[in-house]
């Protein structure tokens, strides 16, 4: 089994697969490196400081498409490829129609399937939406399922999949590690520091709404502290934040930031508020309290292990939560376990020396 295929559409499955595309390389796999194109402009920079360079390069993004449409054109785009190519394991990534897509075509090409960070459940259908459907389709699919958890592993058994998992952590804090050793440390701000990221389709209208009221309060009772806040282009969220927010001073609102500056910014930051599934991985890593503007989470290891609290988009809970982090010194350190529940930041080492065994 040395013939790797890597599909790769979003920044998260580039920033996940690369650590995984580097140790092959380094082992001597022949590696193909296949982009979509689904969030080109967001990926190349990250596949640029890696060093990695696509193979082949789709372009599967129209305005105005649908998923479904999104879908189709991965599906008739990626197929000529693999039937030329002919790989023995082709490596998808997470729950996007990238990943579901690639692995649909390589299960008609009769090509087994890799799927890196399985099992990850909420058990809603659309919540998040499309991603939790496409997960639990691509675990039909999948030959072969490195799961980042034990709880992802029991996701995974109680659907019926008992062979072939592995258990290795997630390479997401491969990339992590590997970054942070690159880049020198900044300069910490004056003030505690809150990283914020939201962009997910269930926080659009009324929750973000909500959300951005909580931020300001936090701030009118916290007056030694600030936000930096990476605002997502969709005019959805971008129009929406500025207008709730863009008028207060210790609020810095930024386009977004390419991984190793938003890898440095978590280190800097005082505590993280996100509904990025990646971020909530990566914060424990780095022993940052995290308070998840979320309802449901695919991954409740976190919460589970007391690294991260799950606020939603709840006004009074996001401002009594953040307020007391900030402020009480107990709750704050009870955040920073020893252990990160996501890995140990070698997930890649494990996963290859479970395929170099499958080829023996």
């Amino acid at each position: 089994m040395n013939k790797l295929l890597f599909c790769i559409g979003t920044r998260p499955e580039a920033i996940k697969l690369a650590p995984l595309i580097l140790e092959a390389k380094k082992r001597g796999f022949t590696t193909t490196v296949v982009t979509t194109g689904q969030h080109q402009e967001l990926l190349e920079p990250f596949l640029n400081f890696f060093s990695i360079a696509p193979d082949f390069r789709l372009n599967v993004l129209n305005q105005g498409q649908s998923l479904s449409g999104l879908t189709s054109k991965i599906i008739s785009d990626f197929s000529p490829i693999l039937t030329s190519l002919k790989p023995d394991l082709v490596f998808t990534q997470g729950d996007t129609a990238t990943a579901f897509a690639c692995s649909l075509v390589a299960f008609y090409e009769k090509i087994a399937v890799a799927h890196i960070e399985a099992g990850l459940r909420t058990h809603d259908s659309y919540s998040p939406f499309p991603e939790e459907m496409n997960r639990q389709l691509i675990g039909k699919i999948a030959n072969y399922h490195f799961a980042p958890t034990d709880q992802a592993k029991e996701n995974l058994m109680l659907e019926g999949i008992r062979d072939n998992i592995w258990v290795t952590g997630n390479t997401g804090i491969d990339a992590l590690r590997i970054t942070l050793d690159k880049i020198p440390d900044s300069p910490a701000s004056n003030k505690k520091r809150i990283l914020m990221t939201c962009h997910r389709r269930e926080n659009h209208g009324a929750p973000l709404d909500r959300i951005c009221r909580a931020v300001r309060a936090v701030l009118d009772q916290h007056p030694d502290t600030e936000v930096l806040f990476p605002v997502h282009p969709n005019p959805n969220i971008k129009e929406r934040v500025q207008g709730l927010l863009g008028d207060h001073s210790r609020i810095h609102l930024v386009d977004p930031l390419g991984y190793v500056e938003f890898a440095a910014e978590m280190k800097k930051a005082f505590l993280i508020l996100t509904d990025s599934g990646g971020v909530q991985e990566e914060a424990p890593y780095l022993k940052k309290p995290i308070f998840v503007l979320r309802e449901t989470t695919e991954r409740p290891e976190g919460v589970s292990a007391g690294v991260a609290a799950l606020v939603g988009s709840d006004q009074d809970k996001i401002t009594e939560y953040v307020g007391r982090a900030l402020t009480n010194p107990n709750y704050y350190q009870s955040f920073q376990k020893s252990i990160s529940p996501y890995g140990d930041g070698f997930a890649s080492t494990k996963i290859l020396d479970a395929i170099a065994q499958l080829g023996k």
